[in-house]
Order: structure tokens, then C-alpha cells, then sequence
């Protein structure tokens, strides 16, 4: 059965970026020891994020000027991105824009994942969104040695621990990685 999953890094302070919506704080943290993610990629059907990602990722990778990179981050994976506005999209590369909520895109994403998973990227919001619409089946989070003043939360709503099922903690090098399953 399909799962809609939300893995993420994290601060240990609950932010996924900084003040100046930048992930270079997570980039300098040492790697080593961290699981191949290419183990979690193989189960993924669909990648979905927000417009902020989506930027990010563009412009920090060069994807739109180096659009043979968009496989390197996606696969042949189709991308839904919950956007506003209209944004430029890497040739070659699977994005299908969404506007509106995440109940009447629902659907559509699950039917493009077909028999894997669909992997929410972030941000916490569009996270908390799929949450919001009884959507979000698991929540892994992968917890870096950093603290960050501010910048974007980790999950912008409150989640009681009555709904949350502690499945794994291990220590992945510098992270520790919890898996969290979500009680409906």
C-alpha cells in the first residue's frame, strides 16, 4: 500500500532551514555513516514539494542551466510542487504544478505513485498540510548536530504525542534518524 512519507533533516533546535531559507547549515555537517539513500529512493513513486524547495534546489543545483542534473536529485520520478505562481521547469524533467490544497490533489498524486511511495520533501508547512488531510503516513526525521535561532519549522502544527508511534531511532554518524508513524 502506498505510504506518503515526510523525511527530512532537521536541526535539533526544529529547523529545516535557516533565517535566510538556506540548507548550506546542513551541507557542512560530516555524512559519513549516514544509510545510502538511494535504499529510501528505490521505494518512492513521487517526489512533492513546495515552491521554496523547488527554488532552492534550482537554483543552488544550476538545474535549469544544467537540466541533465534534474536525474541526478529526481530520477525519472515525476515531481508535484504546490506553487502559486508559474515557475520555469528543467527541460526534460517530470513537474507538474499544483494550486490549491492537498485534499483535491491527493488523487492525483497517489495514481502517479502508483504501487510505491510518495516522499513529501518540505517544507514543513506543505508537510503539515498533508497532515491536516490525514495524508501523511510517516515522518522520518534525520536530526543533525546543529542549532539554528530560527528560520523554517521543522513542522508548523501541533502534533500531540497520542498520535505519533516512535517505530526506529538509530545513530546514522552525526544524525540520529527517528521514524515516526502517524496514528490515525
Amino acid at each position: 500500500m502506498t505510504q506518503v512519507i515526510y523525511n527530512t533533516a532537521t536541526s535539533f533546535t526544529g529547523f529545516i532551514t535557516d533565517e535566510s531559507n538556506s540548507l548550506s547549515w546542513l551541507f557542512a555537517v560530516d555524512t559519513a555513516g549516514l544509510e545510502d539513500q538511494d535504499l529510501f529512493l528505490a521505494g518512492i513513486g513521487v517526489v512533492v514539494e513546495g515552491s521554496t524547495t523547488y527554488e532552492w534546489v534550482l537554483r543552488e543545483e544550476e538545474l535549469l542551466a544544467n537540466p541533465h542534473k534534474w536525474r541526478e536529485f529526481y530520477g525519472d520520478r515525476p515531481t508535484f510542487v504546490f506553487t502559486s505562481r508559474d515557475l520555469p521547469t528543467p527541460d526534460g524533467a517530470d513537474v507538474r504544478f499544483v494550486r490549491g490544497n492537498v485534499a483535491a490533489a491527493l488523487p492525483a498524486i497517489l495514481a502517479a505513485a502508483g504501487e510505491k511511495d510518495v516522499w513529501v520533501v518540505g517544507g514543513g508547512d506543505l508537510a503539515g498540510q498533508f497532515l491536516d488531510a490525514d495524508a501523511l503516513d510517516t515522518i522520518i526525521l534525520s536530526v543533525a548536530p546543529v542549532a539554528l535561532p530560527g528560520g523554517a519549522p521543522l513542522l508548523p502544527r501541533r502534533v500531540e504525542s497520542d498520535r505519533l508511534e516512535l517505530v526506529s531511532a538509530t545513530a546514522q554518524g552525526q544524525f540520529a534518524t527517528l521514524t515516526y508513524r502517524l496514528r490515525r
